[in-house]
């Protein structure tokens, strides 16, 4: 029988990963970036000029020179090989008129300090819940210690210009047959104070099942016109009438889509109602009301549904009539889903798509407390997807979504 044998670890050969960060490895490839990357500089530039350094212009051509080299400068730039001073060249380049101008890297653009991958990982870091004053910290290693708060605020608002850009975009090509709306409260300063804000948000559905985000805008509450400025600035963008539209139930909303689309298909959210419905029972019967209407709510067929629905009806008019009163308040709205195919009514039935993004977004700022302006609130909710730190898969059923629903609900007559 073969006997297993260790091998003692080699304490001197393996030091704790904090006790020393030098590296071989990497302070080998940090010291070749520099000439790599005035290597590109220089051919760059050369390809402007023509003609390589030191390269000079043969007899009757010198009306072929179209610039001249001048010195070089250095620049200190920072990626995530750290901080390398570079010497970038300088050459004046002729115009038309016969002036002549200082060329311009397009490699390396003006007054740029850090490359887009480094300031991809400071946002990154942000992003993934680290406030600025801490991402100095994380990212201590790899910087060198040269990214101070300050550089994190000024990297988070270079994506301001992308949120702009995103937030004027066109919505006339995407293709969304259901529209999901509800909002959440975040905590901003304004005017110096600690202030609750709205943050209302618009998911669509497109044809083939992909959710995307439509929009997110800040506002100060979910009245009528907060949402009919959001559904607005979205048809106004040529966002398409959808099939169907998702709601919580807040009546600013069901207003502002009754003016805007009167007839539309609404679901009201089945979990919203639950909510509903409980805080008008006692405590007492909370797990006997859950038990009925997640019996009415998940049975198999609309029939099903409708029988436990009268059901319900008949038992809470006695029981408890504020319960029987709320839910008849929702009227045929709640059961919206039936008139899909069943494969489909797990993604219908609640608003679950936004509510899982507000919990993330959420648990993201928790270390922040409070968001500097309501703008950053917005834009940080936007970023979380756009950055990839927060995906979203395609809705349950999407292979029925072409299928369209059916013209009869199901019979509220209790």
């Amino acid at each position: 029988m073969r006997n297993a044998t260790t091998y003692p670890a080699d304490s001197a050969a393996d030091p704790l990963l904090f006790d020393n960060w030098f590296d071989c490895i990497e302070d080998g490839v940090r010291g070749r970036v520099r000439g790599f990357i005035e290597t590109i500089l220089e051919e760059e530039l050369a390809s402007a000029l023509s003609r390589q350094r030191y390269e000079r212009a043969s007899a009757g051509d010198e009306d072929a020179v179209v610039g001249h080299r001048h010195g070089h400068r250095t620049r200190t730039l920072t990626g995530t090989f750290g901080p390398t001073d570079i010497a970038v060249p300088r050459a004046r380049l002729r115009d038309g008129s016969g002036k002549t101008k200082e060329w311009k890297s397009q490699a390396l653009r003006a007054y740029q300090r850090r490359t887009f991958a480094a300031d991809a990982l400071i946002a990154g870091a942000y992003l993934a819940g680290t406030n600025t004053r801490r991402v100095r910290r994380a990212l201590q290693a790899v910087f060198a210690g040269s990214i101070g708060k300050d550089i994190v605020s000024r990297t988070w608002r270079k994506v301001k210009t992308d949120w702009e850009a995103w937030n004027a975009r066109s919505l006339a090509d995407e293709a969304i047959v259901r529209l999901i709306l509800d909002g959440t409260v975040v905590r901003v300063r304004l005017d110096r104070k600690a202030t609750s804000i709205s943050l209302l948000v618009a998911i669509g559905v497109r044809q083939d099942g992909q959710k995307v985000l439509l929009g997110v805008r800040n506002m100060g509450g979910e009245s009528e016109a907060a949402w009919r400025a959001l559904l607005d600035g979205l048809v106004s963008r040529g966002l398409q009438r959808p099939d169907l539209v998702i709601v919580d139930g807040a009546p600013g909303l069901e207003k502002a889509l009754a003016a805007l689309w009167s007839d539309i298909l609404v679901q009201r959210c089945t979990v919203h109602k639950h909510r509903n419905l409980l805080a008008h029972a006692p405590e007492r019967l909370h797990e006997e009301l859950s038990a009925d209407y997640k019996d009415m709510i998940y049975a198999d067929t609309p029939r099903e549904i409708a029988t436990r629905r009268k059901a319900f009806i008949r038992k809470w008019r006695l029981k408890c009539r504020s319960v029987a009163d709320s839910l008849e308040e929702a009227g045929d709205r709640l059961f919206t889903f039936t008139r899909f195919d069943s494969s489909q009514w797990r993604s219908i039935r609640t608003t679950n798509a936004i509510e899982r993004l507000h919990e993330e977004f959420k648990r993201r700022i928790k270390t922040q407390t409070v968001l500097p302006s309501a703008e950053t609130a917005a834009m940080l909710f936007w970023a979380l997807l756009a950055s990839g730190q927060i995906t979203m898969r395609k809705v349950d059923g999407w292979k029925t979504l072409a299928d369209r629903p059916s013209d009869h609900p199901i019979d509220l007559a209790a």
